[in-house]
C-alpha cells in the first residue's frame, strides 16, 4: 500500500477557493488510481472525483462538477483538488484515496479504495 498525507485545508468564505494536496510514499505512485472523498459527522463517506494514474481521465460528482478540479503530478507523488466557488455545504473532512489499477481506471466508490489519508478540514462560512 501507499502511504498518503493532505494537506491545504482550512477556513474560507463562500465563493473562495482552495487547494487541497496528497503526497504519496512507499510505492509506486505512478500506477495507482486516486480519488477525493469527504465526509461529514453522521453521513457515508461521499465521493468527489477520481483520476486515473495517467492523468488522461477525470470523473466528478455532479455537486462539484464545474467548480473542483482534480491533478496529479507523479513526477512529484502528489494529487491536487482545486476547489472554487466554495459554498457552505462543501465543509466536510476531505479524504484522498489510492489503489493499483489499470491505466485507463477511475473509481468512484470508496470500498474500492485500499489505501487513505487522514484527512484534512475544509470549513466554508456562508
Amino acid at each position: 500500500q501507499v502511504q498518503l498525507l493532505e494537506s491545504g485545508g482550512g477556513l474560507v468564505q463562500a465563493g473562495g477557493s482552495l487547494r487541497l494536496s496528497c503526497a504519496a510514499s512507499g510505492r509506486t505512485f505512478g500506477s495507482y488510481a486516486m480519488g477525493w472523498f469527504r465526509q461529514v459527522p453522521g453521513k457515508e463517506r461521499e465521493f468527489v472525483a477520481a483520476i486515473t494514474w495517467t492523468g488522461d481521465n477525470t470523473y466528478y460528482a455532479d455537486s462539484v462538477k464545474g467548480r473542483f478540479t482534480i491533478s496529479r503530478v507523479n513526477a512529484e507523488d502528489t494529487v491536487y483538488l482545486q476547489m472554487n466557488n466554495l459554498k457552505p455545504e462543501d465543509t466536510a473532512v476531505y479524504y484522498c484515496a489510492a489503489r493499483p489499477a489499470p491505466r485507463d481506471s477511475y473509481f468512484t466508490s470508496a470500498p474500492l479504495y485500499n489505501s487513505w489519508g487522514q484527512g484534512t478540514q475544509v470549513t466554508v462560512s456562508s
